[in-house]
């Protein structure tokens, strides 16, 4: 490339950032959307196996969706291969790992990719890629509203799966007939805990609540400032209780920090995690809790509490969205809420007529008071939420989805 070609490139570029991130990325999705190969109007009936395509190695909710139902389809005997797919720049993808693609042209493409980022994925695809094989978009969202962008996406699919029936809910207007709830078959496979409370530096004797997620998903809809209300409220600065708050991807927020910090301020029974740990040593810190607690405004499904419950952890949550599909009131400790104005910083929620919820924070503090205070009572509904989570989360859902679907 030229000098010339090069100058106009980076003007471009800082062009591009100029641009309102709401106007870019809809520019991009429409672009992209129109260069991008599309399915076969009409699917084929039956489709040998299945190639699960996915942000494997990233740390997102959809990431770990990716990893498990790979491993699931695997243990079925259904797995023709692992696609890395989604944004250029952020999932590498290298020409040789097409090859599943390529050899196994009858198996169905069940994409692991939101709506959105769909069509500019598959660009990297050459059009034969797609050529006689059915699309599956499997997606996560977390309001009852969804964004436009996301109807370009539904038409690079066949059929979505939804998973959850919030989510379903949202997307039907999207695809209408088109939409299957499949939740993540996440109690069909092993999940592996590493660590026990002295690894993590935590006393036998000190009653310790945990809140897990990552920066990236919203600071504001993953609500950890009401979390740390909650945990104030009920315990106060008492070193008989513990709240960690364990966040990832932080660099990249530090707003988001200095907000978090200044809500712990000199509580002396807060701690913040902020080192990258494996899913492993995750899941252990989970066990090696009393209590997850989870006051989200909203969910499209519920990772961290679903995995939270398979471990044997008493689960407090926000009582709406994706996680009531496997939490009820009789096995976990669902908080009460308002609908309010979904008002988000970033605009990725920012959409018009849009609710979530409000958790009542002192709602929240009398549930962990009444856990930290009956033993008894925690470890049983512990072992209840842990059997409803098995029953509701296991492989059934998903490998009757690819029945439907003709996948044999």
């Amino acid at each position: 490339m030229n000098a010339g070609a090069k100058g106009l490139g980076g003007l471009g570029k800082a062009l591009w950032r100029r641009l309102p991130r709401g106007l870019r990325r809809a520019g991009m999705v429409r672009i992209s959307a129109a260069l991008a190969p599309k399915p076969d109007r009409v699917p084929p009936a039956r489709s040998d196996g299945i190639i699960v395509a996915g942000d494997f190695a990233g740390s997102s909710g959809l990431a770990e969706s990716a990893r498990v139902l790979h491993q699931v389809a695997a243990r079925h005997g259904l797995a023709r291969g692992a696609l890395p797919l989604g944004l250029p720049g952020f999932v590498e993808m290298r020409p040789a790992e097409l090859a599943p693609m390529l050899q196994n042209r009858g198996a169905a493409l069940l994409a692991v990719v939101n709506g959105p980022i769909l069509p500019p994925s598959l660009l990297r695809l050459g059009r034969k890629a797609l050529r006689g094989r059915r699309v599956i978009g499997l997606w996560a969202w977390e309001l009852p509203v969804v964004p436009s962008g996301w109807a370009e996406g539904a038409k690079f699919v066949h059929e979505i799966w939804a998973c959850s029936r919030f989510t379903a809910a949202a997307m039907e207007a999207l695809a209408p007939g088109r939409v299957r709830v499949v939740p993540h078959p996440i109690a069909a496979t092993e999940l592996p805990a590493e660590g026990r409370r002295a690894d993590f530096g935590l006393a036998d004797d000190v009653f310790v609540v945990t809140t897990i997620f990552n920066l990236a998903s919203s600071l504001v809809r993953k609500n950890p400032l009401g979390a740390i209300a909650a945990f104030k409220a009920a315990f106060g600065k008492s070193r008989d209780y513990l709240f960690v708050l364990k966040l990832s991807h932080v660099e990249a927020y530090p707003g988001d920090v200095a907000l978090i910090m200044a809500a712990i301020g000199d509580a002396p029974n807060i701690r913040l995690v902020t080192e990258t740990i494996s899913e492993e040593r995750l899941r252990g810190l989970m066990r090696a809790s009393d209590v997850v607690l989870s006051l989200h405004r909203a969910e499209g499904f519920g990772l961290i509490p679903a995995t939270a419950m398979l471990l044997g952890r008493a689960v407090v949550a926000t009582g709406w969205s994706g996680n009531l599909d496997f939490m009820t009131p009789e096995v976990s400790g669902l908080v009460p809420y308002r609908l309010v104005k979904a008002e988000d910083p970033r605009g990725t929620y920012a959409l018009a007529g849009a609710e979530w919820a409000e958790p009542d924070v002192e709602a929240a503090a009398v549930e962990l008071r009444r856990l930290a205070g009956d033993a008894a009572g925690r470890e049983a509904m512990a072992a209840a939420g842990q059997a409803h989570a098995r029953q509701a989360l296991g492989a059934g859902p998903f490998l009757a989805a690819l029945r439907a679907a003709g996948v044999a």
